[in-house]
């Protein structure tokens, strides 16, 4: 056989021979491997001379439990008729002693068949046939992971019934191993999953420094981090490690902070870890375990490790063989006399001796039936099961080789199988035993996933009972994979709640997650949003920026409509503006009246009242026209309000100016030989207002065509609020609208300063110099105001400023000729008006 020189150099490596400790001859052998003995710490060597052997310190009862758990499944298969039928099935068990060099030579053993004999440093005994087509073992990755290397390449089939390491999944290295357990690559992310599902995430773990717990723990890294749970330390631990290691992992494990404890460990490894946190008292934290320990009575009948109370983690899901009780209980070592196994497993489970000495003689009489201990406990079967499993698995598939070989041959020649055929019907096998569970593996060779949910609970003497609370299901859909019944969960401390298993408190609503610097991204703070920003769920990372019509409420936790602010009839603001606007709109009407009663008396007449009436139409409407700007803008409000403050106060000043040349043309008129008031009669007068009122008409009319004002959102002013105002639409068209008033008004100012000094005892020109001041002064302060006055108080500046200039025009020529109306009668005469004087006398 091509290959065979590698396994020689292995063979005389490890030098001595290796004989089945359990064996039973068939017309198809079956090989086993169990750690049916414990060993002491195992030596290191460079191979560069033969290596010495290993010792067994210790017996194995649960291991025990395994081979004979396979010896039955073998004999209930023999028994069977419709399995493999007219075959008997044998086996070889070897034990490995709890050592991978040992394990790595019993798989040599059983591929090459030596005798009793022979050695395994003879080359000769490493070149015949497989005496096995098929390998059921070994309990540890570690030694799993030797045995497959070494009988792949020979296309040997391997079955471990406990072995979960990820990496063997690996096809290329291992492309005859298949397992009826399930993959650690599940485990893992399984226990990720159960973490983040009890919302911890912020843990430690500890893991075996092996193959089992470093590829484990990998995954778990791995898996924990898409999950977002954050690791505070990782502890890697041996059972062989010096205890300065073991109390150096206890003290990072109590000063840590994380509160929940991932223990991804063999029972080997877990025990000396136990028995140091046991020495300082309960540590008060959450344990989550692996599979290998979850469902260890050992640790559970030992009240030391009452600490471990609340623990929740995967199992392997438990299963009944009916009859396996009674099997386990007829082994007897009359069965086999010269098979010392036999006779040490009774010595040490009855603790006797059949040599005496100064130990109890040994009997013979002694009941297994009576004996409570890990051989003889068929309560927790779940690894014994997946032994059981395997070893019917390795039958279907002989079986149906068989089918297929009867029937492509017509010989009456008993067929010859190799393990090249069984590996091949073993990808393929598919079938139910007897638990109801459906059995087929997958292109690596692993099963479906399906742990129970352990919980670890104190009974009321003291000691644990580990309970099935849940289930994980792979095959199911992601969001249903894990199940459980909350109200049967007892946590760490008796706590009928889960402990927090975080670094920081969950962040509210309203609020963000901001990672605290040099520390995980699950170790933060709670950052409040910024205004215009919600966040609606619990522990958000980031804030989320409200829509433009949209603004944060108080809590930050939702949006809510901005408010839309304009200046409305119904605050303080509003009403007082629409007092004085009102007020200057009666008062001119009252002005009114008083020179309509007072219309043929000489001040009013020497004052052109044709254009005083008109003056004060103007005036009241420039005080009436103040109230469009008040009030909800729409797009007709828009238009009106700047229009028709535009033509009203073009109107008023038209007036005003009207009155400025009169009193210029009227004193040109006194000069000898000049006839000017006849150029600038009362028609003339009423064609220059109209004219000029007819050219602002024009400019609105262009305004309103080309771009008019429409109502507008202002959101960029205020962030938290909506301010609805009129945007001009075409700036050319507001600014030439106040460009032309301006214009008008300093024309008016400046004919009216050039006609102050005239000698006439009541020169109106001093009253407009003085009301045309005002009005410039006015509108000049307007527009800073006006350009920096935020919101509302931009239209209540626009207000002031239209308010204010129109008082300032009424009372500036108005007030005056009305004082001496209602309050010196005695100057309203023509005699006086006519009566020149100086221009330091003062009226």
């Amino acid at each position: 056989m091509r290959g065979m020189a590698a396994p020689a150099t292995i063979c005389s490596l490890l030098g001595q021979p290796a004989l089945p400790l359990l064996s039973a001859e068939g017309d198809i052998n079956i090989g086993a491997v169990f750690a049916l003995h414990r060993n002491a710490l195992f030596k290191v060597h460079s191979f560069t001379s033969r290596p010495e052997k290993t010792p067994c310190i210790s017996f194995n009862p649960r291991e025990f439990q395994f081979a004979q758990t396979l010896i039955f499944a073998l004999e209930e298969i023999n028994n069977s008729s419709d399995l493999l039928p007219g075959l008997s099935l044998g086996y070889q068990v070897y034990d490995s002693c709890s050592s991978a060099p040992l394990a790595i030579h019993s798989a040599l053993a059983l591929m090459n068949s030596p005798g009793p004999e022979d050695s395994l440093g003879d080359p000769s005994s490493c070149s015949r046939s497989p005496a096995v087509l098929g390998i059921v073992g070994e309990s540890s990755s570690t030694s799993t992971i030797g045995i497959s290397s070494l009988v792949g390449p020979f296309s040997i089939p391997v079955i471990s019934h406990f072995a979960t390491c990820a990496c063997l999944s690996n096809r290329k290295k291992f492309p005859s191993f298949f397992r009826t357990i399930s993959s650690d690559f599940y485990q893992s992310r399984a226990l990720a999953k159960l973490v983040k599902h009890f919302g911890w995430n912020w843990v430690g773990v500890v893991n075996s420094n092996n193959d089992y717990g470093n590829n484990g723990m990998a995954t778990f890294m791995e898996a924990a981090w898409h999950e977002g749970v954050c690791v505070e330390y990782q502890e890697a631990i041996h059972r062989t490690d010096p205890r300065e290691k073991l109390l150096e992992t206890v003290r990072v494990i109590r000063k840590a902070t994380a509160r929940v404890v991932v223990l991804f460990l063999g029972l080997g490894d877990l025990l000396p870890l136990l028995n140091e946190l046991a020495l300082e008292g309960d540590p008060g934290l959450q344990w989550v375990g692996s599979e290998a320990w979850i469902t260890a009575r050992v640790l559970t009948e030992n009240k030391a490790y009452g600490f471990l109370s609340g623990a929740v983690g995967f199992a392997i899901r438990n299963a009944r063989l009916d009859g396996l009780e009674v099997f386990l209980e007829k082994v007897h070592p009359s069965q086999a006399p010269d098979n010392t196994l036999l006779m040490e497993f009774w010595e040490s489970v009855f603790q006797c001796s059949f040599k005496g000495g100064s130990s109890t003689l040994c009997t013979g009489t002694e009941s297994l039936a009576k004996l409570k201990n890990q051989y003889t406990d068929v309560s927790e079967l779940r690894i014994s099961n997946k032994v059981y499993t395997a070893v019917y698995a390795i039958a279907h598939a002989l079986h149906n080789l068989l089918t297929d070989l009867k029937n492509d041959t017509d010989s009456g020649n008993r067929p010859v199988y190799t393990p090249q055929q069984v590996l091949q019907y073993l990808k393929e096998v598919r079938f139910r035993v007897k638990t109801g569970e459906e059995i087929w593996f997958d292109a690596n060779g692993d099963v479906v996933a399906c742990y129970d949910l352990v919980n670890w609970q104190q009974e009321e003497n003291g000691t644990l009972q580990f309970h099935a609370v849940g289930l994980y299901d792979s095959s199911m859909p992601p969001e249903q994979r894990i199940t459980f019944n909350k109200g049967k969960l007892v946590w760490a401390g008796g706590q009928a709640e889960a402990p927090a298993g975080v670094c920081s408190e969950s962040c509210p609503t309203g609020t963000r997650k901001a990672v605290q610097k040099g520390k995980p991204v699950c170790c933060y703070d709670c950052v409040p949003c910024a205004e215009g920003e919600i966040s609606n769920i619990t522990d958000s990372n980031g804030c989320y920026r409200c829509d433009l019509e949209y603004w944060s409420n108080e809590k930050r936790d939702r949006c809510v409509l901005k408010p839309v602010e304009f200046l409305s009839y119904e605050e303080m603001m509003g009403i007082v503006l629409v007092f004085f606007s009102l007020l200057g709109s009666g008062v001119t009407t009252l002005v009114a009246v008083v020179f309509s009663i007072h219309k043929d008396t000489p001040i009013v007449r020497a004052n052109n009242s044709e254009l005083s009436f008109l003056l004060l139409f103007s005036l009241t409407l420039c005080f009436l026209c103040s109230l469009t700007f008040i009030g909800r803008p729409s797009e007709w409000s828009c238009m009106l309000r700047h229009t028709a403050f535009g033509i009203t106060f073009v109107l008023c000043i038209s007036c005003i100016l009207g009155k400025t040349i009169v009193v210029l043309m009227a004193f040109r008129a006194t000069l000898p030989a000049s006839n000017v008031m006849k150029w600038f009669g009362p028609p003339q007068q009423r064609l220059s207002v109209l004219a000029f009122t007819l050219i602002q008409v024009l400019i609105c009319v262009l305004w309103l065509t080309v771009s008019p004002p429409f109502p507008y959102k202002n959101m960029k002013t205020y962030k938290e609020k909506i301010i609805l105002e009129c945007d001009v639409g075409s700036a050319i068209g507001f600014w030439a609208v106040l460009g032309y008033i301006g214009l008008l008004a300093l024309l008016c100012f400046v004919l009216a300063f050039l006609a102050r000094k005239l000698p006439d005892n009541f020169n109106e020109a001093k009253f407009i110099t003085f009301s045309m001041l005002i009005f410039c002064a006015v509108w000049i302060t307007f527009i800073p105001a006006y350009v920096s006055s935020p919101g509302k108080f931009t239209v209540a500046v626009e207000i002031f400023a239209i308010l204010a200039s129109s008082f300032g025009l009424l009372f500036c020529i108005f007030a005056p000729k009305c004082f001496i109306i209602l309050l010196r009668p005695e100057q309203n005469t023509k005699k006086h008006m006519m009566v020149k004087t100086s221009n330091d006398i003062r009226y």
